[in-house]
Formats: structure tokens, C-alpha cells, sequence
């Protein structure tokens, strides 16, 4: 039997492999193209355009910032790119996600370790670091529920927990994908700078 294909032309001209990634396929530009393009929430959300897993990515980084102003510039870079699998995978909500199985979970670890690699962080991030980067994740799904889909206030403490004063002042507005593609590899090119600037 002919084997399926397990790779995916990237727009770089790479060839990533999805059953085993490595950090060569792996452009920042893909990544924050792909990201740009792919929406939360299963697109059910208001406003002219989608919000898009890079926007989310980059309120994350803010938000992990707000929580530990202190944190080191490496671990908001893999707060910045704690989604960026779903480049290729895409984005699916947790019901969807438990209903696929344990398969999903290891194809996004396999993709992360890559990605990671590739920009010089490791495979496996301290699960100190993984904590803060999933309370900050936990704290846009609020932000996002009551702002932009269509989830209460009691909803979304019901199911993201109440929020923490982190979140004040925060207002998400959807934007075109060019406008968030370049503003998340400016926001990667920044972090990288600042943590070759602490070595």
C-alpha cells in the first residue's frame, strides 16, 4: 500500500515532515503566516476579521509579561510561540482536541520540540515556565470569551476561572492577518535581540 503523505509545502519553499519535524524546515515567516490566518474560536467570533492564533500568541507574551515583569526574554520568545504548531495543525477547540485523542497531543509536542530547537530555546521547557505560559493562556481565553465571543462573565469564570487584575485595560479588536503577521516577526525579532543582549 502506498504510504500517506505526512508533509506539507510551506510557502519558504521548505518541506516540513509532520511525523518527524526538524528545526531546518522550520521559517519564522511560515509560522507567522500560517498563525495569521488561522482563527480562534472556530472563527465564531465578532468583528470584520478573524482573531487569529498569532494575535492570541502575542496578547499571551503580554500577559506572561504583566504577570512576571521579570521574565526572562527566552521564556515570553516561547510564550510567544506556545501555539505556533498550529501553523500547520491548525487551531482546534478542547472539545475537539479530546475527542481526536492522545494523537493530537503528540504531533503538537513533536512540532514544539522542533520549533523550539530552531530558535535556540529547548525541546522541553521548565515546567515552571509551562505553568505561567498556560495561566497567561487561561487569561486571554477570558479576555477573549467576554470580549469578542459571545461568552458572559459567569460563563467564562465558570470555565477559564475569574480573572486576575493582569487583565485590566486590555481591549481585543481583530485585524487584518497582514497587520498581525508583521507585528508578531517584529515582536519575535525583538525578543530574540533581547535575549542575545543578556547573554
Amino acid at each position: 500500500m502506498k504510504q500517506a503523505r505526512a508533509w506539507q509545502r510551506m510557502l519558504s519553499g521548505r518541506r516540513l515532515d509532520l511525523l518527524d519535524p526538524t528545526p531546518l524546515d522550520i521559517e519564522l515567516e511560515d509560522i507567522a503566516h500560517g498563525l495569521a490566518f488561522v482563527a480562534r474560536w472556530n472563527g465564531q467570533t465578532t468583528g470584520d476579521w478573524p482573531y487569529s492564533v498569532a494575535e492570541h500568541s502575542l496578547l499571551v507574551e503580554t500577559l506572561v509579561t504583566r504577570l512576571d515583569p521579570g521574565f526572562a526574554p527566552r521564556w515570553r520568545l516561547a510564550a510567544l510561540l506556545h501555539d505556533a504548531p498550529e501553523y500547520v495543525i491548525g487551531d482546534m477547540i478542547s472539545p475537539v482536541k479530546a475527542a481526536v485523542g492522545p494523537g493530537y497531543g503528540a504531533l503538537d509536542a513533536r512540532l514544539t520540540a522542533a520549533i523550539h530547537l530552531r530558535f535556540g530555546l529547548p525541546a522541553e521547557i521548565p515546567k515552571t515556565v509551562k505553568r505561567l505560559i498556560k495561566r497567561a493562556d487561561t487569561l486571554s481565553a477570558w479576555l477573549e470569551a467576554t470580549q469578542i465571543a459571545g461568552f458572559t462573565r459567569a460563563e467564562a469564570d465558570k470555565y477559564f476561572g475569574r480573572p486576575s487584575p493582569e487583565v485590566a485595560g486590555l481591549t481585543i479588536l481583530p485585524r487584518p492577518p497582514a497587520e498581525v503577521r508583521a507585528e508578531y516577526i517584529a515582536r519575535h525579532a525583538e525578543l530574540l535581540r533581547l535575549n542575545d543582549a543578556r547573554r
